[in-house]
């Protein structure tokens, strides 16, 4: 018999999907893909030949839980010319993946029953990392720009609500939260005494001069209550190699790393010493992927935009955007009826090769959410199988 606790978890959506599109390969079909967000750059090779130095030096053992002394120090640099916030080496905790970085600050903070406020559209696995800490959900809507919308935030809150979960830039959206909106939401933090989890593992991805605004850097007090969640996922085309960490006041810190102890101890030790080098010799690497992505953007943004029925705003950062696709529910194609934005991915992928994500995974039924970390010659195809395929839906 399984846990009460697992049993109410949801599988992912994202991974879900994946296992489709392998099935479909296997089985000899060509499959665009739209639905995974990964970086499709190599590992920029400075950080390959940084891994490969340390394990031809034995750098194989266990570190310290909360990772290498050198790497939570090049954290602390960072965060300091990039962000403008202060911390101690005790203060970054080392993880397997900003996905666990996450679930340290989470399990850290939460108390069974704590209410945990999550604007809407949010990444897949916000609410069950929350409801795996005993916590409960609560969605908060955004406008229908996909930026912040206090007056939602303030009549959320209840005697309950402990902490606020953001994502800036943002999956599934692409939006980058506006500094004023942030300096807003942190007053709310302070009047009710919530903290803060800021899920910034896109912060190099943004595009037409947007900024991105760590919420903990507004004020002296939000630094105190705010966790700042980062990675080498995105940033630095590091997705399989699972290295995250957070940021934050000290008694949080020790916290995160009393509950990794006992869960995964400390990261791969060989990869901490490769992650070295990517604060010092990948800045050009990482502009190249920036600017790329931004073409991309620019492309698939306008492309969805001329199809009929779809309307997509345009992001100003990560890799996704997430039109409104609900001017097709209802339609049909011989015996096949498109009820939701589910169905109408299944539909593209069967019938197109399109791989997408439906918005209901995001917790915003009606939209899909398409990732462009793809090349422009698969975007290309992947929009015109997209366009036919839309068009026979009646």
């Amino acid at each position: 018999m399984l846990s009460r606790r697992i049993a109410n978890i949801t599988p992912s959506a994202t991974h879900a999907m994946t296992a489709r599109i392998a099935e479909k390969r296997a089985a000899g079909e060509n499959i665009i893909t739209f639905s995974i967000g990964e970086p499709d750059f190599p590992t920029p090779q400075p950080i390959v030949e940084a891994c490969e130095q340390a394990l031809r030096e034995g750098k194989t053992k266990y570190t310290a839980v909360s990772g290498i002394a050198a790497l939570r120090e090049a954290v602390c640099d960072k965060l300091r010319k990039d962000n403008g916030l202060d911390y101690t080496p005790a203060q970054i905790c080392i993880s397997s993946g900003a996905k666990q970085a996450l679930s340290n600050a989470v399990f850290a903070l939460c108390d069974e029953g704590d209410e945990v406020l999550i604007p809407t559209p949010c990444y897949v696995s916000y609410v069950e990392i929350v409801k795996l800490a005993g916590g409960v959900p609560v969605l908060v809507p955004t406008n229908d720009d996909f930026s912040l919308n206090a007056e939602n935030f303030r009549r959320a809150i209840t005697p309950r609500t402990k902490l606020i979960l953001l994502n800036s830039p943002n999956n599934p959206t692409g939006a980058v939260y506006s500094r004023a909106s942030l300096e807003e939401l942190g007053q709310i933090a302070e009047e009710n005494d919530l903290y803060v989890v800021s899920d910034e593992v896109y912060e190099k991805l943004v595009y037409d001069g947007a900024e991105h605004v760590s919420i903990a850097s507004v004020s002296d007090a939000m630094k105190e209550r705010t966790v700042v969640v980062n990675g080498f996922s995105k940033a630095y085309a590091m997705t399989g190699w699972r290295l995250g960490y957070t940021a934050s006041n000290l008694t949080v810190s020790r916290a995160c790393n009393a509950f990794q102890g006992h869960m995964t101890s400390c990261s791969t030790s060989f990869v901490q010493y490769a992650a070295l080098r990517a604060f010092t010799d990948c800045d050009a690497a990482i502009e190249n992927m920036r600017r790329a992505f931004e073409e991309r953007r620019d492309y698939m943004h306008a492309r969805l935009n001329a199809m009929p029925g779809i309307s997509c705003q345009k992001p100003q950062g990560a890799f996704y955007l997430m039109p409104d696709v609900r001017a097709y529910l209802g339609r049909t194609e011989g015996t096949r009826t498109i009820a939701t934005a589910e169905d109408l991915c299944n539909f593209l992928l069967d019938e197109a090769g399109v791989a997408a994500v439906f918005g209901e995974a995001f917790c915003m039924p009606g939209t899909v959410r398409f990732a462009y970390a793809n090349s422009m010659e698969n975007i290309r195809l992947g929009m015109d199988r997209m366009e036919a395929a839309l068009a026979k839906l009646r």
